[in-house]
């Protein structure tokens, strides 16, 4: 069996919700509500650990059978989103990666290390 990619995943994601007559349902907004939806039920998983309970969670088969469902569900919505915009996600990711490199340069340790992805 081949590793999945993602073009690949796409074609799979089209071929199901075509099969069940779900394109009308996949429009952009829709879609982002959904991956919404989503991350937040990945979010509920970890709304009231500790950080420390938090970085055990794939310890325990259930959650981690939790986390690997929603983790699957919002990238499956992520994917949709993508081809209804025509948007290629591992470019825009590349893309991203590239802006980041020269917003946030590397700095001596010392210095003060702010994070964000915007």
């Amino acid at each position: 069996m081949t590793e999945p990619d993602v073009a690949g995943l796409q074609r799979r994601l089209a071929d199901f919700a075509a099969a069940r007559r779900w394109q009308p349902y996949h429009n952009p907004k829709n879609l982002a509500a959904a991956l919404s939806v989503e991350a937040s039920e990945l979010l509920e998983i970890f709304q009231w650990l500790t950080p420390e309970q938090a970085e055990r969670v794939m310890d325990d088969p259930d959650t981690a059978h939790r986390v690997g469902d929603e983790v699957a569900d919002v990238l499956a919505y992520l994917l949709q989103f993508c081809t209804a915009l025509g948007v290629d996600p591992l470019a825009a990711l590349a893309a991203k990666i590239d802006r980041n490199e020269l917003r946030f340069p590397v700095r001596a340790e010392n210095d003060t290390h702010r994070h964000s992805s915007e």
